[in-house]
């Protein structure tokens, strides 16, 4: 797959998600095949004001290539401006958050908020596309509503404001992540623009995956929430769309050594004290249906060092 002059190998992505797809997840799902992945949501104005929040989240390695950064805001010039101030950090490009459904971003007018005003996001893309060198994506949804449902008006305009690709997700604004997320829709975009498509919404296997490309036509396929706690599913769906064997599911032991990993590479550039309260969220997603876990996920929230993590992971975590 090409978007714009970046070339992507294997057409799956790891979708954004705040305060999941930070460096040391990434590293892992690249390792275990994901072929793009898109950085956690940055707000173009804390980049503005220099906020040192956001320092972490610009975090990035290149044996994670290609990596893209997503930016959101409402204003035009602001998201130019930041995204050429960032653009020597080396990501191959700029994805813009047309879809977050958060109420604190949507009633800033920011997020799914902006389809429904397409003047003014067909206005953002133009002026980042004039502004940096590397390609310029967009994020949005099905629509803001069942009353509002224009992701296909919406894609043509974003293709025609100078989009080199769109990920679109089946579901409204409204309904968050509830219900079932509509594929028909992407198809519906698919057949409007000439630009990449990657389908995103329900993908949790490989064989999901599948039916995703063969339903809808898409170029991608864009993994969110089924990749909490999973990087497997990456090499999973990699060999699926190769027409080769699924690979096993991981063993206990495996899933162990991952989570230690992901912890020491969260400590390479965060305090114990915050990798460790952000691992929590974490090995309850690893660790979710295995058995002889509960007791595991029942007390890593009063793990506070890396040592108390690791210590409790060797005990709780034994095949039997």
């Amino acid at each position: 797959m090409k978007i714009g002059n970046l070339q992507i190998d294997h057409p799956v992505m790891l979708a954004p998600m705040a305060g999941v797809t930070d460096l040391s997840f990434r590293l892992l799902c690249k390792e275990q095949g994901c072929g793009y992945m898109i950085s956690e949501m940055i707000s173009a104005k804390a980049v503005l004001y220099n906020n040192k929040n956001t320092d972490v989240l610009l975090a990035k390695r290149d044996e994670e290539g290609p990596v893209a950064l997503q930016l959101f805001g409402s204003d035009p010039e602001i998201m130019a401006d930041m995204a050429a101030r960032l653009e020597d950090r080396g990501f191959a490009a700029f994805d813009i958050n047309m879809g977050c459904p958060v109420p604190k971003i949507v009633n800033n007018h920011e997020g799914s908020a902006l389809m429904k005003d397409p003047a003014l996001a067909g206005k953002i893309v133009e002026t980042m596309v004039r502004r940096v060198k590397c390609p310029v994506t967009v994020k949005f949804r099905k629509g803001f509503d069942d009353e509002h449902v224009n992701a296909v008006e919406f894609a043509h305009i974003m293709e025609e404001c100078g989009a080199a690709s769109v990920t679109v997700h089946g579901r409204t604004r409204e309904q968050f992540y509830s219900g079932e997320a509509d594929w028909s829709i992407i198809r519906d975009v698919v057949d409007r623009v000439s630009i990449p498509v990657w389908g995103n919404g329900d993908v949790f296997s490989a064989e999901d995956a599948l039916r995703m490309v063969k339903e809808t036509g898409c170029a991608g396929v864009a993994v969110a929430r089924g990749a909490k706690g999973n990087p497997w599913i990456f090499r999973e769906i990699k060999a699926a769309l190769n027409g080769e064997p699924i690979p096993p599911r991981p063993s206990m032991e495996e899933i162990k050594a991952t989570i230690k990993r992901q912890t020491e590479l969260m400590l390479e550039y965060k305090p114990e004290y915050i990798a460790i309260r952000e691992m929590r969220k974490h090995v309850s997603w690893y660790t979710t249906g295995l058995r002889n876990c509960s007791a595991l996920r029942a007390e890593v929230n009063s793990t506070e060092t890396m040592e108390e993590l690791f210590e409790l992971l060797d005990k709780r975590m034994i095949d039997k």
